[in-house]
């Protein structure tokens, strides 16, 4: 089989691949300088669809309709859009060796493929159950969601268990989200989690206690403090009973888990430097090796605002560094200047009718404002983070495009505040009127 060479791979077929490809594109790259190597057999597309509107029981949104780069309202780049430009999307492919010394990634088939630049863009993959070697975790309909082929095993499973029972294994994002929608799809869901309160990564107790409100005045049951140690399966090998470590059983029809997931670094193990769980980069997200670049999950780079170094798993880092990459390459090849990456960490989510979204750092003391009863008809709420006499974070649910842009900007900025009792007194408006 030959070689197949291309000035730049970029191995993996998710958020940022389409957003490097069209960066790619926008400073002029030619036809047959760009491959994308994905094992999913369809082109990228905007991965929070897929725990959203993909799962909907009316008008769920399908592919073509969210393939990148529609989530931040640019282009719907279709596999026609790659063909036209003459870049080569090679799909259903799975790269097992990667050696960096001679720029040459193998195939599972066999196929070889060298290239001048490679930006890793591998994603994260889920953590199971079975990894731990839980009892039972490997019966039918017990689902995990990260590609598209998941969401499809979910949605069947939503279909044949009509009206059943859920659990809901993991109290973080996908936890959050799945939960809506299952309950959406009207069934019975119950959320398990080991921690005091759901998404305590980001939320405080008082911004999780709405939610768990909210949540549980939809019908859904929220068990706190324990986890999953086991599970029973019918003649079928369906799963059918959920055991948790406090001795609660929880029937179950369909179980989706969501724990976490790991950077997709196997295949560089021992030829690039790794830091907390990630590949170590610069601020370009050029790595420990010449023209090896890593973006999105997988990149552990400086963060200029907090003068530290982070990895960021969240679709807007994904879609950034990938832009900032390509920019990055190409300032170094034209021996032009570019800046290195200024990220203000932002987070968003979306269930039922409620929408939030936080920038910046939650770090220090917190105050909250507005409304958040769980009861309220439009609760409208928010917090800020205080560190050392400034406003270092701020998370608002119910927030206009306006608002939302104000509170970006007081992370960005990070004004003085004189006391936690004005600053909660004055609001949002403290944000407004920047």
């Amino acid at each position: 089989m030959a070689d197949r060479s291309f000035k730049y791979i970029i191995l993996g077929g998710g958020v940022s691949a389409g957003y490097a490809a069209r960066e790619f594109a926008n400073l002029g790259a030619k036809p047959g300088e760009i491959a994308i190597i994905s094992k999913e057999a369809v082109a990228p597309y905007e991965r929070p669809a897929l725990s959203k509107a993909y799962l909907f029981p009316e008008s769920p949104a399908r592919l073509p309709g969210f393939h990148v780069c529609v989530g931040s309202g640019g282009e719907r780049l279709l596999p026609e859009w790659y063909a036209e430009k003459g870049y080569e999307l090679i799909l259903s492919t799975e790269i097992v060796k990667a050696d960096l010394a001679s720029k040459t990634l193998v195939s599972a088939a066999g196929e070889t493929f060298k290239y001048h630049a490679l930006i890793i863009a591998t994603g994260s993959s889920v953590i199971r159950l079975t990894d731990f070697g839980v009892q039972g975790a490997d019966a039918k309909n017990i689902l995990y969601l990260r590609e598209i082929d998941d969401a499809d095993k979910i949605v069947e499973a939503i279909k044949a268990k009509k009206n059943g029972k859920a659990v809901v294994v993991g109290g973080g994002y996908i936890g959050l989200e799945l939960s809506a929608a299952l309950r959406l799809n009207n069934l019975d869901v119950t959320m398990v989690y080991p921690e005091p309160w759901c998404m305590p990564r980001l939320f405080t107790a008082d911004i999780a206690a709405f939610y768990e409100g909210f949540y549980a005045n939809k019908g859904i049951k929220i068990v706190k403090g324990t986890v999953a140690v086991g599970f029973t399966a019918d003649a079928n090998g369906e799963v059918k009973e959920v055991k948790l470590k406090d001795g609660r059983v929880l029937e179950a029809d369909i179980v989706v888990v969501g724990v976490g997931g790991r950077p997709l670094i196997g295949l560089f193990k021992g030829q690039l430097e790794e830091e907390k769980g990630g590949i170590k980069t610069d601020g370009c997200f050029r790595t420990s090796v010449p023209d090896v670049y890593a973006v999105g999950d997988v990149a552990h780079f400086p963060m200029k605002l907090y003068n530290d170094m982070r990895r960021v798993e969240h679709v807007d880092h994904a879609r950034k560094s990938a832009e900032h990459c390509v920019k990055a390459i190409k300032g170094i090849n034209l021996g032009t200047p570019f800046e290195e990456y200024d990220y203000l960490p932002y987070f968003y989510s979306r269930a039922f009718n409620l929408s939030w979204q936080f920038y910046g750092d939650n770090a220090g003391e917190t105050v909250l404002f507005g409304d958040s009863s769980p009861t309220s008809a439009e609760p409208k709420f928010g917090t800020y983070w205080v560190k050392d006499g400034k406003v270092v974070g701020a998370f608002l649910e119910h927030g206009t495009p306006e608002e939302n842009k104000a509170i970006a900007k007081v992370a960005r900025v990070q004004p003085p505040v004189e006391s936690l009792e004005q600053l909660a007194k004055e609001g949002l408006s403290f944000a407004c009127k920047l």
